[in-house]
């Protein structure tokens, strides 16, 4: 259970993009508590310098400040590296609707750049952030591999997402690069930013009630999020690399296997916040599903994913993290 006693070779190397942002810097964090080499690539267009700050007085972190759209930066990351996890990217689904050109250069064009970095530097194993956005409008749920083929991509933040899977697919069938992805579903837990317009519904929800505020739910509270915990992410990181061969070269959904209305999770941080506020509602936000829900049979087997964290443990984790740290 869990990723405690994963064991990988003596003087691995470990290359992480996006290592400064919320997912990143906590397997950062990881590998470093394993007593391995760490080298974090971000050029802090999302990623937060605070995250990593703790990480700079060891001597087994690295910080390269650069962008996954200059391939050179890409090769210089990648020299010396057994393992990356390449989480650099930019998400949120509205904002991709109203950026559709700088998606396609920072998700499709640099995971490219990362892809062939790694092939050229003898890489042994790339595993990246995929989304659950892939699957669509369309499909029945859970949401199971292959199904993505049955939906409607609605944003290019999914339609960025679903093409870097076929490139590193691409990439484990004709160069041998050794390639596994992840369809995240709805992510939360420590280090994620609670600031800005395109803030995730979680933290976004806490800073409010933390501030004594009403968050604006966006639609009538009913849609339902498979959401899944930091920790559960990291364990599947790490599995991924040492995972067998046979594994490799495809995407597999990385979840809890739940579904919780947004209107619940909104009561739950109430209780846990000790706060009496009723929400405001909007308007729909474009791009977004009604529900989701994964079946995360596939990863169980062929990665040995385990999850440990249902979403009523890491949620209470979550609200302690951002009462010590919310600013």
């Amino acid at each position: 259970m869990g990723y405690k006693d994963i064991v990988f070779p003596q003087g691995s190397v470990f290359l992480v993009t996006g290592g400064a942002g919320f997912i990143g810097s906590n397997i950062c964090e990881a590998i470093l508590k394993m007593g391995f080499k760490v080298r974090c690539l971000d050029n802090f267009s999302t990623g937060k310098r605070e995250n990593v700050e703790p990480f700079l007085s060891n001597p087994d972190f690295e910080l390269i400040e650069g962008d996954i759209r200059d391939y050179e930066t890409c090769e210089k990351a990648c020299e010396g590296v057994d393992y990356v996890s390449h989480q650099a990217a930019w998400g949120s689904v509205p904002r991709s609707i109203e950026m559709p050109l700088l998606y396609e250069e920072i998700n499709i064009r640099g995971t490219l750049n990362m892809l062939e970095a790694a092939r050229q530097k003898g890489v042994r194993r790339f595993v990246y952030a995929s989304s659950s956005s892939v699957y669509g409008k369309g499909i029945t749920l859970p949401a199971k591999e292959g199904k993505e083929k049955d939906g409607t991509r609605i944003s290019p933040y999914a339609l960025t997402k679903y093409v870097c899977e076929f490139y590193a697919e691409l990439y484990s069938l004709i160069y041998g690069l050794e390639t596994i992805g992840f369809r995240y579903f709805n992510v939360f837990g420590r280090r994620q930013d609670p600031h800005g317009y395109y803030a995730a519904v979680i933290p976004k929800f806490v800073k409010a009630l933390i501030n004594d505020e009403a968050p604006t739910i966006n639609g009538d509270g009913l849609q339902s999020r498979d959401f899944t915990y930091i920790e559960n992410v990291i364990e599947a990181n790490l599995k991924a690399m040492l995972a067998p061969k046979e594994a490799t070269g495809r995407a597999y959904n990385i979840a809890f296997g739940g579904q919780v209305p947004l209107i619940d999770v909104y009561n739950i941080l109430c209780d846990l916040l000790g706060k009496d506020i009723k929400p405001n509602y909007g308007p729909d936000r474009p791009g977004d599903l009604k529900h989701s829900k994964a079946d995360i049979s596939d990863a169980r087997e062929n990665l040995g994913y385990d999850p440990d964290w249902s979403f009523s443990q890491g949620i209470v984790d979550a609200v302690e993290w951002y009462k010590e740290n919310l600013k």
